[in-house]
């Protein structure tokens, strides 16, 4: 089969690779009809290499139809149309019974300290293949994969597999009180459905800050109230300005490691992309460094009281935190992986209505063949070509 793998800094190749088959009775395989490429896929081609084997398959956004399942597997059957959750949970442990599927005990990567399995995410997350391919090897298929009707298009389920749910577990997180105000730092996939959701669930404004003009737009177009980087100066200021003085009661960073506008983070990043990789492995395990604008912009932006939601990916052990600020404005700061089985039941009633309250019809700006994924990756990571979500289809 072709599916797209990594072969070095910037450099992912679509190759012939055996297919996959059931090695457990937990197993499925899918069809992959869409796979979309994610944000924290960019930190597979730029930053975490030094975890990565040249050859290994990316993606964990995918969608399919079931071709062969394994005895343990009556959750769904041959021909069944599926959307295939990012994190890999087995849906009985007690992590999972308390509606941590991230942290399943099943799959957790003890020997890296981390949390659940992911596709197609590094030895860090189990060095699962991924899904920018035609065919998808399921692990725990007796639970995670989540059924969907026939007769619509893959783009009002896909994002079920990361984006829906790690928007809603954002809002979640962030606490909104009823009538209250949200700003969502980053309008890319995730900061356009977080803003979306609590607009949807009751938020009295919602604004979204960003420096992408596509961006902006397709946040307006949402009736939220876009803020543009490159004129308002300061966004704190500007967030407070809009919230009689005080600032939004919550903040969710939808950015993470990728932010604009930190040298420090930059030269780190870059100094660690030169070391032999069991030295930057070691080095990024133990005293990594991120880039914190988006942060530390969320931090002095919120209320007094509020609350910071942290969705974006940050991957540093060392990150200076602003400490004194964050404990002297008595904030609460939430953060993890989404759980995503356990937003499901939330999220299926509103993309299987035909009004889209969402807009999950309006974020995908580019589909494109598998073939095309190089050339998507670099267009996605540079914001050209207006690219907001991409969506590979095999």
């Amino acid at each position: 089969m072709r599916a797209l793998t990594w072969h070095g800094k910037r450099d992912v190749r679509v190759d012939e690779v055996p297919d996959p088959t059931i090695q457990e009775p937990t197993d499925a395989i899918i069809r992959v009809t869409s796979s979309g490429l994610c944000g924290s896929d960019l930190h597979l081609y730029e930053v975490l290499g030094p975890f990565i084997t040249p050859g290994d398959i990316l993606g964990h956004e995918p969608m399919g139809v079931v071709e062969a399942v394994g005895s343990a597997v009556e959750h769904v059957s041959v021909g069944d149309r599926v959307v295939i959750p990012f994190n890999i949970s087995c849906g009985h442990c007690w992590m999972c019974d308390h509606g941590l599927q991230s942290q399943c005990e099943t799959t957790q990567v003890r020997e890296k300290e981390t949390g659940a399995a992911l596709f197609g995410y590094t030895s860090l997350y189990g060095a699962v293949a991924g899904g920018q391919a035609e065919y998808l090897r399921v692990p725990q298929a007796q639970y995670g994969p989540i059924k969907v009707p026939e007769g619509t298009p893959d783009e009002q389920f896909l994002f079920l597999s990361d984006v829906l749910p790690t928007a809603w577990q954002a809002v979640e997180y962030a606490s909104v009180p009823d009538g209250g105000t949200v700003a969502v730092i980053g309008l890319g996939p995730i900061g356009q459905m977080s803003a979306r959701i609590a607009a949807h669930r009751g938020a009295s404004a919602v604004f979204g800050v960003d420096l992408v003009p596509e961006r902006l737009e397709m946040a307006r177009r949402h009736d939220i109230e876009a803020i543009d980087l490159r004129e308002c100066g300061d966004v704190g200021e500007a967030l407070r300005e809009r919230t009689g003085g005080r600032g939004p009661d919550a903040i969710i960073d939808a950015v993470g490691m990728e932010a604009h506008g930190s040298t420090v983070g930059k030269a780190a990043h870059t100094l660690v992309g030169m070391l032999p990789d069991a030295v930057a492995a070691k080095m990024m395990e133990k005293a990594g460094m991120d880039r914190m604008a988006a942060l530390l912009t969320a931090s002095d932006a919120v209320r007094r009281g509020g609350t910071l939601s942290i969705s974006g990916v940050y991957g540093g052990m060392t990150d200076p935190m602003p400490m004194l600020q964050m404990f002297d404005k008595q904030l609460t700061v939430r953060m993890g992986q989404a759980n995503v089985k356990r937003w499901i039941d939330d999220l299926l009633p509103l993309v299987t209505d035909a009004a889209d309250p969402l807009g999950v019809l309006d974020l995908t700006t580019h589909r494109i063949p598998l073939t095309d994924a190089p050339k998507a990756y670099d267009t996605f990571q540079k914001k050209k070509d207006g690219a907001i979500k991409i969506v590979f289809e095999p």
